[in-house]
């Protein structure tokens, strides 16, 4: 059973590892091969049905990263849309003279259900849709993702040195460190894909100009030569279905705009953009006058007053909401909290965890150096080092962290920096350091050692 369960995986493994690279080659083979209309209503729906997904996923998306892969997902996408532009146009221009379903149910359904039937209502909304999609949501969002990827490769070396900063201090795991290198390196390169991507956005909607155009043209041309229907006849069939064609590849075009257009203008949050921008226009502040607004102008002659003051009243009931939550919340605030019963046979993590980034260990028979009743030298000491070093380095170096450790032996001591060991010795506070000042006559009893200050060979002998 195991066996087979491991060659189930391997099999759904491979299978989900080749999905990508047989749906390029259809696509490939879409805009070459010729393929009935059947194929065509299932692969505009299957477009619009992938930029409603696309635009799903990134108006819930927390932040910018979290759908990393919309660059090459609107690559795919984009490419998809025109090889079924190509193969609509093939239909189109041979099969357009047997009427408004030559192309298929859906091109047919956009041309009867969104224009009406009338190729010149067709023409004005396809170029209304092409002015929105080009002008203002394609140029917005490609000088948004231009800027967020210059800002972004900006700030990358201080982004870095603010992680090793954070890591040497021991605010940050190694661990952490190495995800925030790996999210600030994506990051980069999304910004920077997306810059790039927003063309690919552009050049669909010139390319839809331009199919628009040589459909009609070449449906005139055709029908009217080659299969001796009359200019008004002609005009009627091709200029529908090509509108058809281009509003039913627009469409989903619009929308994936739109999903570019909201991913590159979000900002990091641990919301959603519709709960961040259900909790941001959440001010109890921010609806009265707007109520008071609409109330004056619905009292206005002339206006629709069955309109505007219905939502002058919806304002007003938005503000009293609000200002009654917030007053609740308020005083919700203001009761104090019952304190936390503590069990005393539970151990809490800052009772074991030590936070402190530097530590020096002693060992027992160095104790007295740190015993306040001794007046604790070496605390002195260390904080008069600390704030030398601090004056020199230009930040505050932060507290060291003394305590005992049995481990060690009775005089050896130990100074670690975010749990890594960088220095261990051993010292004998009661001795006296003799110096061989030259004229030295005998020998001396006591440890060979050497001199702190200049690494010379000295004795280390008790006190007399």
């Amino acid at each position: 059973m195991a066996t087979k369960a491991i060659s189930r995986s391997l099999w759904i493994g491979s299978l989900k590892g080749a999905i990508l690279p047989l749906a390029t080659l259809m696509l490939v083979g879409l805009m070459i091969v010729p393929v009935p209309s059947i194929v065509l209503d299932i692969g505009f729906i299957t477009n619009i049905l992938i930029s409603l997904a696309v635009l799903m996923v990134a108006l819930n998306a927390e932040k910018p990263l979290d759908f990393s892969a919309f660059p090459t997902v609107l690559l795919f996408a984009t490419l998809l849309r025109l090889a079924l532009n190509v193969a609509s146009t093939r239909v189109v221009l041979v099969n357009g003279h047997t009427g408004a379903a030559a192309a298929g149910h859906v091109i047919e359904a956009f041309g009867h259900f969104l224009i009406g039937g009338d190729y010149a209502v067709g023409l004005f909304v396809f170029g209304i849709l092409m002015i929105i999609n080009m002008v203002v949501i394609t140029k917005g969002a490609g000088r948004v993702s231009e800027v967020s990827a210059r800002f972004t490769l900006d700030a990358l070396p201080g982004k870095q040195m603010s992680i090793d900063s954070d890591l040497s201090s021991g605010l940050i795991t190694p661990e952490d460190a190495k995800a925030r290198r790996v999210e600030l390196s994506t990051e980069a390169d999304f910004y920077g894909s997306m810059d790039g991507a927003s063309k690919f956005v552009k050049g669909d909607a010139a390319a839809g100009v331009l199919i628009l155009v040589i459909n009609i043209i070449g449906g005139l041309i055709l029908g009217v030569f080659s299969h001796k229907m009359a200019v008004g006849e002609a005009a009627s069939d091709y200029i529908q279905l090509a509108i058809g064609d281009a509003l039913v590849a627009q469409v989903p075009a619009l929308l994936l705009s739109i999903a570019a257009a909201a991913i590159v203008t979000r900002v990091k949050s641990d919301q959603d953009l519709s709960n961040q921008i259900t909790s941001q226009f959440g001010m109890a502040k921010a609806w009265p006058p707007v109520a008071g607004i609409l109330g004056f102008l619905g009292f206005l002659p002339g206006m629709p007053h069955f309109i505007i003051l219905p939502a002058a009243g919806i304002a007003g009931t938005i503000a009293w909401k609000l200002k009654k939550s917030k007053d609740a919340a308020a005083v919700a605030a203001a009761i104090p909290l019952p304190a936390p019963v503590v069990n005393p046979s539970q151990i809490q993590w800052e009772e074991v965890s030590d936070g402190a980034a530097l530590s020096l260990e002693l060992g027992y028979g160095l104790v007295g150096l740190v015993d306040e009743r001794k007046g604790a030298p070496l605390m002195a000491r260390i904080t008069g080092i600390r704030r030398q070093l601090s004056r020199e380095l230009g930040f505050v170096v932060p507290l060291v962290r003394v305590r005992d450790n049995l481990s060690l032996g009775p005089n050896s001591y130990r100074i670690t920096v975010a749990g890594v060991v960088v220095g261990e010795d051993e010292c004998w506070p009661d001795d006296l350091l003799a110096l061989d000042s030259g004229e030295l006559i005998g020998t001396i009893e006591g440890r060979v050692t050497k001199d702190p200050s200049f690494g010379l060979e000295r004795w280390s002998t008790a006190r007399p």
